[in-house]
């Protein structure tokens, strides 16, 4: 009983200095991105001046817009891509789907670095000029190997049959894939839209490599304002913060939303 109990409390440590150790951060920038001072280790009084200044900076506010446009633009095109992909290899033979899967990984395991490298030598190559076209085509290459690793599970686990069964029953191929298999893999899809969303907003590594002409995102704005201090950039980051929480409570209140209106259309 004794060991049962010590070992309860154990693993409650842990997971609390876990929590501590991931959200600590966190908080502590919200908190300082209120404060009155240039200090980031003294908090000195109240005061909403760096974000004032972070929405005077235009620069600033021009790297926010593109980041959230490449950010949308890049999941959208991602997702469909992925999505349609995912749904050919799975009816595709198995030495064609092994192959493309081992492909389809590599985007993900290759370090950031050498892909972004092996993008600017492409897009040199072919005397394309950087700037929101290369960095958007750049988010959708890296997004889109995510989507499918999302979907490709989902897929798996249908029936084969499934497929077959709605075109005997008098749907087109289009129908069937719309009305059946997308609202059975629909979890998996957001599952894939979210990490693509997430990737794209967060990238740096890449979009510094690809970008040009003044297109700038996020974490290439705040990666030259950590050359000072700057306290603005604590603002930027619960702005982040705030939006990533938004997506993220959005898309997992939709699903419960839709799931207690199908209910209720069930029992009415």
């Amino acid at each position: 009983m004794k060991q049962k109990k010590h070992r309860y409390i154990f693993s409650k440590t842990v997971l609390a200095l876990t929590m501590v150790f991931f959200y600590l951060p966190i908080i502590y920038t919200v908190i300082f991105s209120f404060n009155d001072s240039k200090s980031l280790s003294k908090f000195s009084g109240f005061s909403l001046q760096w974000y004032e200044k972070m929405f005077n900076n235009s620069d600033l506010m021009d790297a926010v817009f593109y980041t959230i446009m490449i950010a949308v633009l890049a999941t959208i095109i991602s997702t469909i891509a992925g999505t349609f992909t995912a749904i050919g290899l799975s009816r595709s033979n198995k030495v064609l789907r092994a192959v493309m899967e081992q492909i389809n990984d590599l985007p993900v395991m290759n370090p950031d670095i050498v892909t972004a490298i092996g993008l600017l030598m492409f897009f040199s190559s072919l005397a394309i000029k950087k700037g929101f076209v290369t960095l958007l085509l750049s988010h959708i290459m890296f997004c889109i190997p995510f989507v499918i690793l999302s979907i490709m599970p989902k897929l798996r686990s249908l029936d084969p049959n499934i497929l077959d069964a709605a075109l005997d029953l008098g749907c087109t191929p289009a129908q069937a894939l719309i009305k059946v298999i997308v609202p059975q893999i629909s979890s998996g899809i957001l599952s894939g839209a979210l990490i693509a969303f997430t990737m794209s907003f967060d990238d740096f590594v890449i979009s510094y490599f690809v970008t040009g002409n003044g297109v700038n995102n996020i974490s290439i704005m705040i990666y030259t304002m950590t050359k000072r201090v700057n306290p603005t950039i604590n603002a930027v980051s619960t702005l982040i913060i705030a939006i990533i929480t938004i997506v993220l409570v959005a898309a997992n209140i939709a699903p419960a939303i839709k799931g207690k209106k199908d209910t209720a259309a069930d029992n009415g």
